[in-house]
């Protein structure tokens, strides 16, 4: 930072989403926006708490690796009542407990979280790490995307005209199901546990001062996706703005005027780290 005061230096964050539902565990290790983000925040003097880099552990090797193969033990699962299908169970639940206790105690030591919750992607443990974060009255800086399927209109244009492939394909969006959400409006449950003021439709990657200062030149797909819908809410400047000193607010329904969030907490202990 070109300036003198930086709030953020010393906090923690928290790097929630999609990993098990993503198209491709392995892309989204190697180039998903965790690794943006993450250098983002370190260059701003936060500690980032990434799911794909889990701390090490002092006594317990590699307790809650996670890395691009870890949820093949789904494959193990079963519904079976036998005592195979009890003992299936309850080692795919076994296998995945480090995972789960070693990310909500991440949670636990952030003072804020970072979440992206793009509408067309299933995922549970985002949001219960959303809950555990907002329970302890922590920041959670919602990220919430536009969702369009270009690739499926393109398709659809290819398909005009033939009545049993268009049928097949009006199926298939409902099995799917395939719901685009061009405005990227999150869940009306989140918007009150989240805040109105923590949502961001973006995060900014394409803006120049970001990707010329962090040399982020491979395009990915977020990149394109910001090109076609440019965020109007992008979240690096708000963190930005927050890192220069300037205090987080949040809507206040009963007065109905902007007050300060004092979920952020950002103690003076940890700025003297």
């Amino acid at each position: 930072m070109h300036k003198k005061t930086n709030h953020l230096k010393g906090a923690r964050a928290y790097l929630s989403g999609p990993m098990d539902f993503v198209a491709s565990r392995q892309d989204e290790k190697k180039y998903g926006w965790r690794n943006r983000v993450g250098q983002f925040l370190r260059h701003h003097g936060v500690t980032v708490f990434d799911p794909w880099s889990k701390p090490s552990i002092r006594g317990m090797h590699e307790y809650g690796k996670e890395d691009e193969k870890s949820i093949e033990t789904r494959e193990i699962w079963s519904f079976s009542k036998s005592k195979q299908g009890i003992k299936a169970r309850g080692e795919c639940a076994g296998n995945f407990w480090e995972t789960l206790h070693i990310d909500l105690r991440m949670v636990d030591i952030s003072d804020f979280v970072i979440a992206y919750c793009p509408t067309n992607i299933y995922s549970v443990g985002t949001v219960h790490e959303i809950v555990v974060a907002r329970q302890q009255q922590k920041p959670v800086l919602f990220v919430s995307p536009p969702v369009t399927f270009p690739t499926l209109k393109e398709l659809e244009k290819e398909v005009a005209g033939q009545p049993r492939a268009l049928e097949l394909l009006k199926k298939l969006k409902t099995e799917l199901p395939i719901k685009e959400n061009e405005k990227g409006i999150p869940s009306l449950w989140y918007m009150p546990l989240v805040g109105s003021e923590c949502f961001f439709d973006g995060f900014g990657f394409a803006l120049k001062e970001y990707s010329q200062d962090y040399k982020w030149t491979t395009e990915s797909d977020l990149d394109k996706r910001e090109k076609t819908h440019p965020p109007q809410r992008p979240l690096l400047p708000y963190l930005e703005s927050v890192a220069a000193g300037e205090f987080p607010k949040r809507w206040d329904y009963n007065s109905g005027k902007l007050v300060d969030n004092d979920d952020w907490l950002l103690m003076d202990e940890a700025l003297k780290k």
